[in-house]
């Protein structure tokens, strides 16, 4: 008899986590993978692992492929883990609807809890505390006027309605402030979750974050499996959590319980979750001051030390839910909460810097040796290995280093961490290890005086203290060698040849993508000549030479992924070309090539100017144009047409240029842009904006036309916008629907 198989829509370390468990319990796992993610240790480790079409996090994030993959390959069961698909409602129902077993809680929780003023309705109806806030998307107008409305001196953040993580999340503490913070807001909401609403809260800026950890099974039997302490983070993102939550007062965590159940039961909470809290870290002793600000309707990265203080396996428990199993038959009282078994940390390390201004450098590159540290009470779950060559594609989480410690000293528990955050090697790319170690070695910290912007206060500190913990070697000490390996300074270990005597490297001044040559090799260039382009962090980067020569020859080519210093090009200097002068024809800067110009021509028929014809057809009649239409609704210069040099699908007896110069936008103007702005300044709104255009083959309808149309009906509704239509004219133009389209 066959074994049931899961397929694990994940990647790196907790997919590997997920594989353990699901193999203890006698299941088949099917591991995917990207295309440029198929050296991820997590191929290794299931029981089949499959490629998938794409690369980077869209690959993960292609529900229809995944599942698509999942029943050709014979599974039953998805686990998402956390993050890519592990909190949408989406892929759940269509997990349902494929026949498959989605592990995680049904879709309407997610749903509720996926929407953040949603979850502080419901905590609002059970009379579970929260901070001031507004309910639902809220305008720049009205965040203003929350803000006004806040005690002198209290401080406001602004958050994404849906999404986490840090992004589309900013505290404001001057109304001058707000504009701007509320843009970002919304702009990294729209780009990191499809929706750019936001809400706004009062801050509390001294705040602890503990978190509940809950397991429900569906009939309203819902069992709390004890706190964390989450309260150490750098931009709102987690570096180290601790179980259970220490320096906690007993009035205090009996509320946060007590909270956690209400919700929990009200909604039939099925699978694993986390509510989390915020508490007045200036006044513990107060059980009343405690706000509840979200719940993750999922697994969690730091599951690993509930585990570990209760010795349950919650990845097994989430599986057994999701396959039928109640509480009762997983011998889990709700009424109990587990007693802690010593005190358990998590240390995040990530492949990326600190800097004393508190700004975070990702770093990546091939790892030359990585040895976790190792003895009594350690566990590690990470997906890195000696020859792995990193990606900045994906989430900077390396390794979760798990300590624990059966002391209910926090002292002990953190001096153990710092030991094995010491032994712990990893090279040929940087990471924070050491800074979570001069961190966790803080007086502060060990004493429990900590809160949500401890980091961000003690920055600097903690920085020149992580400096003084990994102090520079001499590389040509035979025995600092041995004791730090070859490659300490975290250079990308990289397979580059050896250049010779005279001869300029040009290295990648950080970790990116190659977007273009400039130049060709062998051309020569000035001091400071734009050599070739570079992505990173969104933005494009003029990648230059300090000193004039020839290039020899490029070391990488377009669509390359590049570690700080790796070598991109190299050259032969040259000392006598003039400064900012290259040795090449001159270009005429107001020359504009043939295609080029065919494209601006094609844009410039779109206008009324040049439409005399039709613009006399309309005024003949008393009407006027659609582009006036769209003008005079969106605000000045705001409206991004779409599918502009699109033509009629309809060929018949016309050739294509006469098809691009009478079927303009292909009788439909569409696109989206801002509205209300002229008249109410930051308080302007996007929207959908169609006009079907009745001087274009009489406002019928044909296959290009309908295809716009629904992109744009698509658009609207993943970003929730709402659509204004300019309807006339209508029909269907004869034979479009079996004629090959033309589109420009």
């Amino acid at each position: 008899m066959s074994k049931a198989r899961l397929l694990i829509a994940n990647r790196g370390e907790i997919a590997i986590r997920i594989a353990r468990s699901a193999a203890e319990l006698g299941l088949e796992t099917i591991g995917i993978y990207a295309e440029d993610d198929a050296t991820s240790l997590h191929t290794r480790r299931v029981s089949e692992a499959v490629p998938l079409k794409g690369r980077g996090a869209n690959a993960y994030l292609d529900a229809d492929q995944i599942i698509e993959v999942a029943k050709s390959h014979g599974a039953s069961l998805i686990h998402p883990g956390y993050g890519f698909l592990s909190e949408s409602a989406e892929f759940a129902r269509a997990c349902k609807e494929a026949g498959l077993t989605f592990i995680g809680p049904r879709e309407e929780v997610l749903e509720l809890f996926g929407d953040k003023a949603a979850a502080r309705a419901l905590a609002k109806r059970l009379d579970v505390p929260l901070l001031p806030g507004t309910e639902g998307a809220t305008t720049l107008q009205e965040a203003t006027t929350f803000f006004n409305a806040l005690p002198e001196g209290a401080a406001m953040v602004i958050k994404a309605i849906g999404g986490g993580g840090g992004r589309g999340m900013r505290i404001v503490r001057t109304a001058e402030e707000i504009p701007a913070a509320f843009e970002r807001c919304q702009s990294e909401a729209t780009a990191a979750f499809g929706r750019g609403d936001v809400y706004v809260e009062q801050a509390l800026l001294k705040a602890r974050h503990v978190e509940v950890q809950v397991i429900g099974d569906g009939s309203g039997a819902v069992a709390v499996l004890g706190t964390r302490e989450c309260s150490l983070q750098r931009r709102h993102q987690k570096l180290i959590e601790i179980a259970p939550a220490p320096y906690l007062p007993a009035g205090v965590e009996a509320r946060l319980i007590e909270a956690t159940r209400t919700m929990a039961k009200a909604i039939g909470y099925d699978s694993l979750g986390t509510f989390e809290f915020l508490i007045d870290a200036e006044n513990l002793s107060d059980p009343s001051i405690i706000a509840f600000i979200e719940a993750n309707a999922r697994l969690q990265v730091e599951h690993t030390v509930t585990e570990e203080v209760t010795g349950l396996d919650l990845v097994a428990l989430q599986i057994a839910i999701a396959l039928g199993d109640n509480l009762e038959d997983l011998s889990i009282d709700p009424a109990l909460v587990p007693a802690a078994n010593g005190i358990s940390v998590q240390a995040r390390i990530n492949m990326e810097t600190m800097l004393p201004t508190g700004e975070v450098k990702p770093q990546g590159g091939i790892l030359s040796v990585y040895e976790m540290g190792a003895g009594a009470g350690l566990r590690v779950e990470g997906y890195g290995y000696a020859g792995y060559r990193t990606s900045p594609a994906y989430d900077s989480l390396l390794a979760k280093l798990i300590v624990t410690s059966p002391s209910d000293d926090l002292g002990i528990a953190l001096a153990r961490t710092c030991r094995a955050l010491a032994e712990t090697r990893i090279e040929g790319v940087k990471s924070n290890k050491d800074f979570l170690a001069a961190l966790l070695a803080h007086e502060d910290v060990r004493a429990g005086r900590i809160y949500t912007r401890f980091i961000d206060d003690h920055v600097s500190d903690l920085v020149a203290a992580e400096e003084k913990t990994n102090p520079t070697f001499d590389k040509n000490d035979p025995l600092a060698i041995l004791a730090h390996g070859q490659s300490g300074s975290g250079v990308s270990q990289t397979t580059e040849p050896e250049l010779a005597e005279g001869i300029t490297a040009l290295r990648a001044p950080m970790q990116g993508t190659v977007l273009s040559m400039e130049v060709e090799a062998g051309a020569t260039v000035a001091p400071g000549a734009p050599i070739l382009i570079m992505e990173a962090m969104k933005m494009e980067h003029v990648i230059s030479s300090e000193t004039g020569g020839t290039v020899l020859d490029f070391h990488v080519e377009a669509g390359d992924t590049v570690f700080e210093n790796d070598l991109l090009a190299s050259l032969v200097p040259g000392e006598s070309l003039s400064a900012g002068k290259t040795e090449e024809t001159a270009i005429d800067l107001d020359h504009i090539r043939p295609d080029l110009q065919e494209n601006i021509d094609r844009h410039a028929w779109l206008l009324d100017e040049n439409r005399p014809e039709a613009v006399a057809r309309r005024r003949k009649t008393g009407q006027r144009t659609v582009r006036e239409n769209i003008n005079d609704l969106c605000d000045e210069g705001s409206f991004r047409e779409y599918g502009g040099l699109v033509v009629a699908a309809q060929r018949r007896r016309r050739d294509l240029q006469d098809l691009i110069e009478r079927t303009q936008a292909d009788g439909m103007v569409a696109g989206i842009g801002r509205v209300n702005g002229d008249l109410f300044p930051g308080d302007e709104a996007e929207v959908v904006a169609m006009s079907y255009d009745y001087t274009v083959l009489a406002g019928t309808q044909g296959k290009n036309n309908h295809a716009k149309k629904d992109r744009m009906f698509e658009v609207a509704e993943k970003n929730r916008l709402p659509v204004i239509l300019f309807s006339e004219g209508g029909g269907g133009r004869p034979g479009d629907t079996d004629a090959t389209g033309v589109a420009g």
